[in-house]
């Protein structure tokens, strides 16, 4: 291995003297110097790049001889440093770090560092008390820092060169040395700059081993440090500057202010300090204490890091709290309530669990005084928490609720126990919720009538969200903070002591009104909602209360917050005096109470369906939601596959408290729109228990019907039942539906000459058929096997007359019984009649629009069906001739559906009412949309001529012009607003009346020829009246058509010897 050595070490040698040698010449024998400058820096780096590798490949080659023979060389470079560039400079730095690091070690001589190190603070800050004039690269002083914490480092590793640093000559140096380091570190270019001189300080205070000599820069120290550690200017710095500058600052305040240092100073007396200080010591009490005071100051604005967001600074200011207070705990025993606050602010839960460094826990149960102070603090962040959470900033609001959730950790992890934080703890969670309820800017709250509310139910019906929405500090930039509430309350303390926090808030909420009722009821719920879901801990079965039934405090609790709740869903009745927040939190505490009891709770849907549904028709869309979303989780606990089964399998009680409101004549629209949301829930099923319900509102509607919106909500009821009971698979039966008739009329096909031969061939095939038959049976006459009778002269004697006339025998069957669906249908439909002359017009547009729909779905069982219509007949067509327009176009739409669902029976009701009535009415509508508004407007428009238009007709002569009259024309003009003029659209209603009669009912000649005038104008336009007109009468639809030009005219055919005449002729 020597020899070896020694051949490495002659190798390197060999590469080295050429090398030192052309750096000697260059520098000690040019007498121009910058003449070689570029020399000199070529072979300097050079010899840079081959110490780089030497120490890389085998560091143990460069030793103290080589360092010197190396040195001397670059000394030449060194003593005329001014007279040669920065850059070789640079590189000599660069070079004699490498010597000191490698080469000399702890070998280097006491008079040589004093010479560098005197060189290294002049490259880097200039001569003392005046500082360099040209400023230096900051690579250049990168270097010289670097070559700087290698000889401080190399000098500290002996303790000959440790000595030597504090000795009397060296103290200016070493002074001035600190104040250049210091400079550095607040000051410096750049980030590399200000880490690297944090090394030096390191370095040096590793190297000084005088506590008396180190104690005496701990003032410049500590202000520096300060300086670069305080917060706004430390947030631009980078975070291993903030890191090590904060590990520099614990450990230089360790070394000097550590009670086992200082342990003498505080266990002298008085007498003992005024002689020690007649001596001159800088080690006295007095000093210790006026050394503390400004310590305590720099921490004060050094901890206002623990409110960064980087992880390893609040990692490194934690670290710097716990070592002071465990290494320093009695020589800053004034700093201890600044440093236990920021340690526990910054505590972290995987800090408090490791077992091998020690933590604020650890120190308060060795330091009982600290457990005091942190119940002080604890106590002094709950009191102050109603005035944090009013600030405009989300992170103080957060960062608030954040510490308090960490100082409870401590008093629970620490057994603090104290009956006023426990007090003071509860009215600070109240005030603070309600500063919070109160400052939170509610979104836009859409409050639309209770007649104009939409009840779409298919959001029900469909998997909605399962999760309630926030209904209290619910904006989205309050997140953050209704989370950071949210945890401190789930980390508040033990079971015991969350319940007892939320006896006390319910005790608050039964007194209490306005918002702090509203955010104690949800601080409350929270607690209580936490301290179900937790099992039970260690501190549960130590917890010598449970002997006397505490146990069950936690299940007390939450009894008494859903008996409120209950008590608040049923107060629904007086919804203007009750907060429609205070409802939903109601609501989710019924749901939270359906979820743990799951099949349980259905006993307690007697109490707490019915209010639920009402809220389905609040004015507050977010208390509607919340309804639904409950409606779905309390279906889902109790088993049941959706909310219809939910609502059918309570349908009793629940169709009897909507009968019991009514039949109390209760007002309340609450008790209908229950009704409709049952139905739009439930569907067609609910139907058939709604029997006495629907009686129940037509007496309602005798009591009441001088209250218009009372009337409305009670027949938008009757309005959804039809509805529902139209689409219902259960409304009628099988041979109903099967017996289902189309009444629409249709073209007969034209007659052919083979369909006239094949009716008479069989009327002869049939005649001599049964001459056979006679002449057979007078030849054999068989027993009889009918009882003998008498026939009328002239009586046809057949068999099928003899069947006919034949006395049955057989029991006639009783007709089937409807359905309950039918029934109810039925029911409203013969009751409507009595209320279609009601004094309230939207009321008759209602019931027609009734009677529109449910037609259809009970014609196909006639003989139900055309009593009604026989009873509803003289009422209905009475509606048509209403004052109201909008009444009279519902009348149409009604009468169109019983003309589409009766047919034929309505032949001679509506033969007798066209010549009462229909007809005149029909050609005064028609008048009505073409007589002009007034004269002046009339003759304003100018003469007869300048307004008939020229319309091409075709004649015996060809096409010819007429003139159109001004009737035709102030069709469409005279009203102004066209077809959407009131008129126009009572005329559209009928002409589609008329189409209807004509389609679906056999009517007369006669009538038919009066209504096929009416129709004409739209005859060329309407195909729907074209073919349901030529259903009827063919041949004069195209004789109309073809008197007013609107059908091409037949070309007269050509027959050789014939002559045929035009139409025109005739």
């Amino acid at each position: 291995m020597a020899s070896n050595s020694s051949a490495a070490r002659n190798e390197f040698f060999k590469q080295l003297k050429p090398r030192c040698v052309s750096i000697n010449n260059s520098a000690v024998r040019a007498s121009d110097k910058r003449a070689v400058s570029k020399d000199l820096i070529d072979v300097v780096e050079d010899l840079f790049m081959l110490l780089d590798r030497q120490v890389a490949a085998d560091v143990s080659v460069l030793d103290e001889k080589l360092a010197e023979y190396i040195f001397f060389p670059l000394s030449n470079i060194l003593r005329n440093q001014q007279q040669y560039p920065i850059r070789l400079t640079e590189l000599t730095i660069k070079c004699l770090r490498i010597l000191i690091q490698h080469g000399w070690k702890s070998k280097i001589q006491n008079d040589l560092s004093q010479q560098l190190l005197l060189f290294l603070t002049f490259v880097i800050g200039g001569v003392p008390g005046q500082g360099r004039k040209d400023r230096i690269p900051e690579e250049t002083e990168l270097e010289a820092i670097r070559a700087l914490t290698s000889l401080i480092e190399a000098v500290g590793s002996s303790p000959a060169g440790a000595a030597s640093l504090v000795g009397t000559n060296a103290i200016p140096a070493l002074g001035h040395a600190i104040s250049i380091i210091l400079d550095s570190i607040t000051d410096g270019k750049t980030f590399d700059i200000q880490f690297e001189a944090l090394r030096t300080l390191d370095a040096l205070r590793v190297a000084i081993r005088d506590q008396a000599a180190f104690a005496t820069f701990l003032p410049g120290i500590v202000s520096s440090l300060s300086k670069l550690l305080t917060p706004p200017a430390a947030l631009k710095t980078q975070r291993r500057v903030l890191v090590s500058g904060i590990d520099a600052l614990k450990d230089v305040l360790t070394k000097v202010l550590g009670d086992i240092k200082v342990m003498g100073i505080l266990n002298k007396g008085t007498a003992e300090v005024d002689k020690k200080a007649a001596e001159g010591k800088v080690l006295t009490p007095s000093w210790l204490k006026a050394t503390t005071a400004k310590i305590k100051l720099a921490l004060a604005s050094v901890l206002k890091l623990r409110n960064t967001d980087s992880d390893d600074v609040r990692f490194a200011v934690e670290r710097l709290c716990i070592a002071l207070l465990d290494e320093c705990h009695e020589s800053l025993a004034e700093c201890a309530p600044i440093l236990v606050e920021s340690a526990m602010i910054l505590t972290s839960a995987e800090n408090e669990k490791s077992v091998l460094e020690t933590s604020l826990t650890d120190l308060a149960r060795i330091y009982p005084e600290l457990g005091d102070t942190i119940k002080t603090i604890v106590y002094n962040w709950v009191t102050s928490l109603p005035r944090l959470v009013q600030s405009s900033d989300d992170k103080i609001k957060q960062r608030a609720i954040r510490n308090l959730m960490k100082g409870q950790y401590f008093i629970a992890t620490l057994q603090i126990d104290s009956s006023i934080l426990d007090d003071s703890l509860a009215a600070s969670l109240r005030d603070s919720a309600t500063a919070l309820v109160l400052s939170s800017k509610s979104s836009v709250m859409s409050e639309l009538p209770s007649n104009a509310i939409g009840l779409d139910m298919e959001v029900v019906k469909q998997d909605g969200p399962s999760n309630f929405p926030p209904i209290l500090v619910a904006q989205e930039t309050e997140r953050s903070t209704r989370t950071a509430l949210l945890e401190l309350l789930s980390n508040v303390g033990s079971i015991t002591r969350q319940s007892k926090l939320a006896d006390d808030l319910l005790n608050y909420v039964r007194e209490s009104t306005g918002p702090s009722q509203i955010a104690s009821y949800w601080i409350a719920f929270e607690l209580v909602k936490s301290s179900l879901s937790q099992p039970s801990d260690l501190d549960d079965f130590l917890d010598l209360s449970l002997a006397t039934g505490v146990s069950d405090e936690d299940e007390t609790t939450f009894q008494e917050l859903y008996a409120f709740s209950v008590d608040v869903l049923d107060s629904q009745a007086e919804a203007e005096e009750v907060d429609w927040r205070l409802q939903a939190l109601a609501l989710e505490v019924t749901t939270f109470a359906a979820s743990r009891m799951q099949s349980g709770f259905r006993p307690e849907l007697i109490d707490v369906l019915y209010p639920i549904t009402t809220f389905l028709g609040s004015e507050t869309p977010k208390l509607r939601d919340h309804a639904i979303i409950s409606l779905n989780s309390i279906a889902a606990s109790c088993g049941y596959p959706n909310v219809t089964g939910l609502i059918i399998d309570n349908v009793d009680y629940m169709v009897n408290s909507v009968s019991l409101r009514l039949n109390t004549f209760d007002i309340s629209p609450a008790s209908t729109q229950v009704l409709r949301m049952m139905l739009k829930l439930t569907g067609p099923k609910l139907i058939p228990y709604l029997d006495d319900v629907i009686a129940s509102i037509f007496a309602a509607l005798d009591n009441y019907h001088g209250y218009p919106l009372f009337v409305e909500s009670l027949f938008g009821v009757l309005t959804e039942v039809v509805h529902q009971g139209s689409q219902s698979d259960y409304l009628l039966l099988e041979a109903a539906k099967s017996s289902a008739k189309d009444h629409k009329k249709s073209l007969q096909p034209v007659v052919t000459p083979e369909d006239i031969y094949s009716v008479l061939s069989s009327r002869i095939e049939r005649r001599e058929k049964r001459r056979l038959e006679e002449d057979e049976f007078d030849i054999i006459e068989q027993h009889p096997e009918h009882p003998w009778k008498t026939t009328k002269p002239g009586e046809a004697q057949d068999d099928t007359n003899e069947e006919e006339e034949e006395p049955s025998t057989a029991v006639e069957k009783p007709a089937p019984p409807k359905t309950p669906t039918f029934k109810i249908l039925a029911r409203i439909t013969d009751l409507t009649q009595h209320y279609l002359t009601s004094p309230a017009p939207t009321l008759r547009k209602s019931l027609l629009d009734l009677l529109a729909t449910v037609c259809p779905a009970l014609s196909p069982d006639e003989d139900a069906f055309l009593p009604l219509v026989n009873s509803v007949w003289p009422v209905l067509v009475e509606r048509l001739y209403d004052s109201e327009p909008f009444v009279a176009i519902s009348a149409c739409k009604a009468l169109i559906a019983l003309c589409q669902s009766a047919g034929d029976f309505l032949n001679t009701r509506i033969k007798t009412e066209w010549w009462d009535n229909l007809g005149k009415w029909c050609r005064k509508v028609k008048a009505n949309t073409t007589q002009p508004r007034g004269k002046a407007k009339v003759e304003n428009c100018g003469t007869k001529e300048d307004r008939s238009l020229l319309i091409p007709i075709r004649s015996r002569n060809g096409i010819e012009g007429v003139e159109s009259s001004s009737k035709a024309i102030e069709t469409v003009s005279s009203t102004g607003l066209g077809r959407f003029a009131q008129a126009a659209q009572v005329w559209e209603a009928a002409q589609e009346l008329l189409i209807a009669i004509v389609s679906y009912v056999q009517v007369d000649n006669d009538i038919f020829d009066q209504i096929l005038p009416l129709l004409a104008e739209t005859l060329a336009t309407n195909t729907e009246v074209r073919v349901a007109l030529e259903a009827v009468d063919p041949d004069a639809v195209w004789l109309l058509m073809y008197e007013r030009g609107a059908v091409e005219p037949m070309e007269k055919p050509v027959l050789d010897g014939v002559t045929f005449i035009g139409l025109w002729d005739i």
